[in-house]
Parts: C-alpha cells; structure tokens; sequence
C-alpha cells in the first residue's frame, strides 16, 4: 500500500509537477518552436527586411482595404449565422433522438474532412445561375455566385463545425432538471432559455463564434471560386496575397500576411481569455 507521502513523491519530485516532466516539456517546446514559433518568426524576420513605409502602404492601400473590410465583414457575417444556427443544431443534437441522428451528427464534421476547394466548386455549381438553387433564385433577381453573398454562404460552410462542437458538450453536461425545475416554477419556454440554458452555453458560444470568424479570415479554397476575385468588390486578403505572390510583390504579401497574422492572435487570444474566465466562473 502507498502511502500519502509517497505518493505526493511520484508526482511531485524536486519541485516538478510529475515524472519525466523535463523530457515531456523539451519535446512540446521543440514541438511548438519548430511547428509554429519558427514559421512565425521567419515571417516577421521577412517583414523586418522591408521598409516599414512600403508595408504601411501596402496595408493602406484603397484596394488592401477594401479587401479587409470584405473579409473581416463577410467573416463576421458567416459566425454571426452560425452562432445561431449551430446552437440550434447542437440543441437538436443533444435533446432530442430522431432516426438518422447519428448520420446528422456525423455530417456537422464533414466541413473538417471534405477539400475547400471541393467545397468551392460544389457552392459555385450550385448557386450559379445555372445551378439547383441559383436557377431558382435568378428570375427573383437574387444573385449568389460570384458576390458577397456567396463569401458568406462558403464561410458559413466551413465556420459551421466550431460552434456545433463548442456548444454541444456544454448542452450534454447541463443538467435537464433545471429546465424542469423553471417550467414547474412557471417559467415560460422562453424565461427557461434566456435564464437557464443560455447563461451556461454562452461562453462556449462566444468561443465557437470567434473560432468560426477566425477560420473564415484565412479561408481561401472555398471562396476563391464561389467569389468571383473582382478587385474591390469580391477579393479577399488572402487572394489579395496570393496574387501578390504572383507578381513577385514578396513585401506586399509579407505586409498582408503580418497584418493577418495580428488580427487572428487577437481573435484567438481573446479565445483563451474567454475560456478562462468561463472556468474561473464554474469553479
């Protein structure tokens, strides 16, 4: 039999929280340096070799703009939709059973695993004016492929996953005898929602919905077709880098990609801050 001491021994040994904790923390370290830190690093050592007023304006240039504000704006738009529906769908998930529920569920995932650029041809097939659903739109003069409209739908897309798997283990680990609780008290469906369930599903919410904006910031293969790369209506950054690339402008890209870079560690530094307190406040 351990005892008590010994056992806090084998996990805590010259002040380390357990065994082997040098060896287990050099390899994530070199893991992350090599993986992530130093393709980080390389970018902004590339930045730092250009002049700091050639990326200002390159950044402030009326078309980089433009093509911020589609992304930043479109991005928003698609979590914006998520966060709605896929609290829905994880609702529906998790509450209820209905045969091809397991099929369903399956499905939310298929974003993760299915090709962007797939995806992109799929959506521009089926929201041009000749396909399934754009056929049906046009002679109501509603024109999906190649506008904003279509950014959004292929963000939506692809942003859908982040709040359904955010939000659908919070809803399984809430206890339903709260619900039942509220209703017996008098509340209504609604009092229920809006004072029981959503003040515990709204961090996980708020993480889904800022992990689906900063998914749609980068995306690239999904909207490259789907957009129609028309330079200050449709073109988004990264297709404004891209084609930088292609015309050899390496401190235009270099100057996009940073600015990129500052906008997505912000969005996924407020992530963590929003987890941690989320946290704190169960504890």
């Amino acid at each position: 039999m351990i005892r008590g001491g010994a056992v806090k021994s084998l996990f805590q040994k010259g002040g380390r929280a357990a065994p082997g904790f040098g060896i287990t923390f050099g390899m994530t370290t070199a893991y992350v340096t090599l993986v992530i830190l130093l393709p980080l690093g390389v970018l902004l050592m590339s930045a730092s070799t250009f002049p700091i007023e050639g990326l200002l304006t390159t950044v402030t240039s009326p078309r980089a703009l433009a093509a911020f504000r589609l992304s930043f704006a479109t991005s928003a738009a698609g979590a914006a939709i998520n966060a709605v529906f896929g609290a829905l769908l994880a609702w529906v998930l998790v509450r209820y059973k209905f045969p091809g529920r397991s099929v369903v569920d399956a499905l939310v995932d298929l974003p993760f695993a299915l090709p962007t650029a797939v995806a992109g041809i799929t959506l521009t097939d089926l929201y041009s004016e000749t396909g399934w659903l754009g056929s049906v739109l046009a002679p109501a003069g509603v024109k999906v492929a190649f506008t904003q409209a279509g950014i959004v739908i292929a963000l939506t897309f692809i942003g859908l996953p982040f709040v359904v798997r955010t939000v659908q283990p919070v809803l399984e680990s809430l206890d339903s005898d709260m619900e039942e609780a509220a209703s017996i008290l008098g509340a209504s469906r609604l009092q229920t929602f809006t004072r029981v369930v959503f003040p515990h599903i709204a961090p996980a919410l708020g993480t889904g919905f800022v992990l689906a904006f900063a998914r749609g910031l980068g995306e690239y293969g999904s909207i490259v077709f789907i957009s129609g790369n028309m330079p200050l209506k449709t073109e988004i950054v990264p297709l404004l880098i891209v084609t930088k690339l292609e015309q050899f402008d390496y401190g235009g890209a270099t100057a996009l990609a940073v600015a990129m870079l500052a906008a997505s560690f912000a969005l996924l530094l407020a992530v963590n801050l929003l987890q941690r307190r989320s946290a704190l406040r169960c504890r």
